[in-house]
């Protein structure tokens, strides 16, 4: 809630608020912004969640209103008799404490851990960590549908985690550990990332060790405009796909110390991999298997994606709701 807002409340019940403390004012100044922030919410459900136009359930279109459920408008189907809501069938169908989220994707936005994540919005922890996954599960799919004219592609590589699993297929390692072997491994993690020169990014977890042409093919093939120029290093992967494709392709020499060749360099790729490397130390090794949500969240805040908490939430809502 705005500062003028709250203040021309208090003005009009001033008489009445005299008696009360001013830990009992923050008390319920933090009461009328959940309220607000949960009217917000709402309202954003209603309109970028599920298209309530037909069941999610059989598909049939003869539905009507049926009352409410947690403060949103709920139908029901005449075909089948189900009821649902713009939640339905989503990740956030049974997530409680809505007017939290707003504050929470704050805390997104700010890139805190799980526990500055859980004091700031007054959450567990366990609580912080599975909402994090649940809306940058979605999120993650707010990216541009294709790359133009010079794209630039490269990898980089994380060491592969279990952090967090319950059942671990190798002897677990002590602070992080490192790779048994040098250079690239079946021990890491390898991340595509494809960007053009007007900030467009796409990336891709391709599995472990060094990226091969049907990888590439797999992943690039469908993101790129076909007269695009792709800018590589002399990896044989690349120049393989690239005849494959018919794609035009330039290799930069970087083992002979060739960073640059006019318009021809991977300086933009390269620093992606920079900031995303930077920003996730923060949270001191992340699980394999939630790398790409840790990557659609990087995407997020660069460029200031999402401005605003209720931005995060538009591509959530959308990112989830595309999915069924």
């Amino acid at each position: 809630m705005h500062d003028g807002v709250f203040n021309s409340l208090l003005e009009r019940l001033r008489g009445q608020l005299d008696v009360f403390s001013s830990a009992q004012l923050a008390t319920l100044r933090a009461l009328l912004e959940s309220a607000s922030s949960l009217a917000t919410c709402l309202e954003l459900i209603e309109k970028f969640g599920r298209p309530c136009d037909r069941c999610p359930h059989c598909a049939a279109i003869r539905i009507h209103r049926h009352g409410s459920t947690g403060g949103l408008q709920r139908y029901r189907c005449l075909t089948c008799r189900r009821t649902f809501s713009a939640l339905t069938g989503t990740p956030f169908a049974f997530l409680r404490l809505r007017g939290k989220w707003l504050l929470f994707l704050q805390a997104i936005l700010d890139s805190r851990t799980v526990r500055g994540a859980a004091n700031t919005t007054g959450i567990h922890r366990n609580t912080s960590f599975r909402w994090r996954h649940r809306f940058m599960g979605g999120a993650r799919h707010d990216r541009p549908p294709r790359l133009q004219v010079i794209v630039e592609a490269d990898e980089t590589y994380l060491l592969e985690s279990q952090k967090g699993s319950r059942h671990l297929d190798r002897p677990a390692r002590r602070r992080g550990g490192k790779a048994k072997r040098r250079g690239i491994s079946k021990e890491l993690d390898c991340i595509l990332v494809a960007r053009d020169r007007d900030g467009k990014t796409r990336d891709f977890v391709c599995g472990r060790g060094p990226v091969t042409a049907r990888q590439l093919a797999h992943h690039l093939t469908p993101i790129l405009a076909a007269d695009v120029l792709l800018v590589s290093d002399s990896a044989a992967a690349y120049t393989t796909f690239a005849r494959r494709a018919g794609i035009l392709h330039e290799a930069v020499n970087l083992r002979a110390g060739v960073r640059t060749r006019g318009a021809i360099h991977l300086q933009h790729v390269n620093g992606y991999h920079s900031r995303f490397h930077g920003w996730l130390s923060r949270f001191n090794g992340v699980a394999s298997k939630y790398l790409p949500n840790y990557l659609g969240w990087r995407h997020g805040l660069d460029g200031r994606r999402w401005p605003a908490p209720a931005d995060c939430l538009i591509a959530a809502l959308r990112g989830n709701c595309a999915l069924f």
